[in-house]
C-alpha cells in the first residue's frame, strides 16, 4: 500500500540553527530518504516518524537553507525559496534566533508564509544561550503558534513534533488498486521523459494522460498484459554541486516522493556517463525505501563502435559499482530504437509478483537450521547468539523476522549470509528484502509494559504478535 505523506519545509535566515533542527528531528525517524548537497551547503530532505499521543506519524521534512547575504539580491532570493515552499509544503516552519529581536528580513520571511494560508509555526531557536528573548518578543511577527526550541539539547522538540502533527494532515494511504506504480529515476538528460513516451507510445490502449503541474509528477496509466501500469515521470535530481536553490531542490522532494509512491523504480543512466556516484546513491535511497529496482542504460543507440561484446564487457563494470543492490537485473535500452522497451514491462510485471510471494514457515525454518549447521553465528564468549525460527511477517518488500536470544551479537556479515541463503533457495531478483531480529526476551518485557499500559502499541509490537501468530499457525 503506497501513500502520500505531508510536507513540512523549514525556512529562515541563516545561522539560526535550522541544520540543526532538521537533524534534531530526523534523528527520531526509523531511516534517512536522501541527504543532497546544494551550491553552498547541504539542502537536505528526510523523512520524520514519530508518536503522538500514542499514534504513529510520518511526513517530509525538508532544509530550505540558502537565505545567505540578503543585501545580494535578497528579495529575489528568498521570493523564491518561500514560493517554492508553499507549493510544496502543507506546513511551514520559521526559525528564528532567540537572542535576536526580530529584524526587518524576519519580517519579510514570516510575511511570506503567512501570504500562503499554510499553518505556519514559529520557532525560536538557541533558548540554551544567554540573552535568549521571551516568546513575546516574537509576537510582532504575527505568527500564532510560538515554539522556543534548543535543537542543540532537545528542548522543546517534543513540543514542536505535536504541534506539527496537529497541524497537518495525516498520511494518506492510497489501497491496492492493483496498479502497478513504475517511476522512471535518474539525473537530468539521462532519457527518463523519451523513455516515458516510449513506453507509453509502445501500448495500444492508452487509459489516462495526466500532465503534472510544477508540483506533481508526470503520470501515464497503460495497460500491459492485462495489468494496468500507472508510470510516473521525475524531473532529474542534479548530482553533488549542482543543484541549484529553490525549483531544483523541491525536483528532489518530487523524486523522493515518486519513489515512495512506487512499487518499482527504473533506474536510468546514460551509456556515455556511467560509474556516476549520484547514480549509486539514487539506487542506495530505493534500496532503503523497499522498491523494486531495474538499473536501466539508456542512449545505447548512440554507442557508435559497439559489438557482441560491448555489452559483456560492460555490464561486469556495472555490476561492480552496484554490488550492495546484486539483486538489480541490468537491461541496455534505447527509446530511439525501441531496443528492449518492452522488456522492461515484463521485467515490472515479474519484479512485481516476487515481491508478493510468500514462503511457507515450515520451508523457511529448515532453510534457517540448514544455514546455522552449515555455518554457525560467531558471537562473544558466553554470549552467542542462538536463531530459533523464522517467519515471514510482509510482502513488497518480503519482510522476513528472526526469533531468539543473544541477538544484538549477530554481526552484519552473518545477516548478509542469511540474507543470500533465503535468495538462493528463493526468486527474490529485483527487490529487496528485509531481516529483523526479535529478542524474546525483550518481547516478553515489551509485552508486560503493554499490559501494563506503560508502553504505546507499537507497529513493531504489532508486527511481532501478527509474526507469532502466524508461526504458531504455520509450524
Amino acid at each position: 500500500m503506497a501513500s502520500k505523506l505531508p510536507t513540512v519545509a523549514i525556512i529562515g535566515q541563516a545561522n539560526v540553527g535550522k541544520s540543526s533542527l532538521f537533524n534534531r528531528l530526523v534523528r527520531a525517524r526509523q531511516a534517512i530518504v536522501a541527504k543532497e548537497a546544494g551550491t553552498t551547503r547541504d539542502n537536505v530532505i528526510g523523512k520524520v516518524s514519530y508518536l503522538s499521543d500514542g499514534k504513529e506519524a510520518e511526513f517530509w521534512l525538508v532544509d530550505t537553507a540558502g537565505l545567505k547575504n540578503p543585501e545580494d539580491d535578497f528579495e529575489a532570493s528568498i521570493q523564491e525559496q518561500i514560493d517554492e515552499a508553499v507549493v510544496a509544503a502543507d506546513a511551514i516552519l520559521v526559525v528564528v534566533d532567540s537572542t535576536l529581536y526580530p529584524t526587518d528580513a524576519d519580517r519579510l520571511v514570516a510575511k511570506k508564509a503567512l501570504k500562503s494560508k499554510k499553518p505556519v509555526i514559529l520557532i525560536a531557536n538557541k533558548v540554551d544561550l544567554k540573552g535568549s528573548l521571551p516568546a513575546d518578543e516574537f509576537k510582532r511577527l504575527g505568527i500564532k503558534d510560538i515554539i522556543r526550541t534548543s535543537a542543540e539539547h532537545s528542548q522543546g522538540i517534543s513540543e514542536l513534533l505535536d504541534t506539527i502533527a496537529a497541524s497537518i494532515p495525516p498520511a494518506v494511504d492510497k489501497p491496492d488498486d492493483d496498479i502497478l506504480r513504475v517511476a522512471l529515476i535518474g539525473r537530468p538528460n539521462v532519457g527518463k521523459s523519451q523513455l516515458f513516451n516510449t513506453l507509453a507510445g509502445k501500448q495500444q490502449a492508452v487509459v489516462a494522460n495526466i500532465a503534472g503541474t510544477t508540483r506533481d509528477l508526470n503520470r501515464i496509466t497503460v495497460r500491459y498484459q492485462g495489468t494496468a501500469i500507472e508510470l510516473i515521470d521525475t524531473a532529474g535530481i542534479r548530482r553533488q554541486g549542482k543543484q541549484e536553490t529553490g525549483i531544483e531542490k523541491f525536483s528532489v522532494l518530487r523524486t523522493m516522493q515518486a519513489i515512495n509512491e512506487a512499487d518499482i523504480c527504473l533506474l536510468l543512466m546514460d551509456v556515455n556517463e556511467l560509474n556516476v556516484s549520484l547514480d549509486q546513491r539514487l539506487a542506495g535511497i530505493i534500496d532503503e525505501a523497499g522498491k523494486g529496482l531495474v538499473l536501466v542504460v539508456s542512449k545505447w543507440d548512440s554507442v557508435i563502435d559497439k559489438d557482441a561484446y560491448t555489452r559483456d564487457s560492460l555490464a561486469p563494470k556495472i555490476a561492480y559499482n552496484f554490488k550492495f543492490v546484486p539483486w538489480a537485473p541490468l537491461i541496455f535500452t534505447s527509446s530511439v530504437t525501441g531496443q528492449n522497451v518492452t522488456k522492461l514491462f515484463d521485467l515490472a510485471l515479474d519484479i512485481h509478483g516476487r515481491r508478493h510471494q510468500e514462503v511457507k514457515t515450515r520451508a523457511l525454518n529448515d532453510l534457517l537450521q540448514k544455514a546455522i549447521l552449515s555455518h554457525p553465528p560467531a558471537g562473544l564468549k558466553n554470549s552467542h547468539p542462538k536463531l530459533r525460527y523464522i517467519v515471514q511477517t510482509d510482502v513488497a518488500p518480503p519482510w522476513f523476522v528472526i526469533y531468539g536470544s543473544n541477538l544484538k551479537f549477530v554481526h552484519w556479515s552473518y545477516k548478509r549470509y542469511l540474507e543470500r541463503t533465503i535468495r538462493d533457495a528463493h526468486d527474490f531478483a529485483g527487490t529487496p528484502i528485509r531481516l529483523s531480529f526479535r529478542d524474546e526476551k525483550q518481547l516478553k518485557k515489551n509485552r508486560e509494559r503493554v499490559a501494563a499500559g506503560k508502553e504505546p502499541v507499537t507497529k513493531a509490537y504489532k508486527q511481532a504478535k501478527e509474526a507469532e501468530k502466524r508461526s504458531s499457525e504455520k509450524k
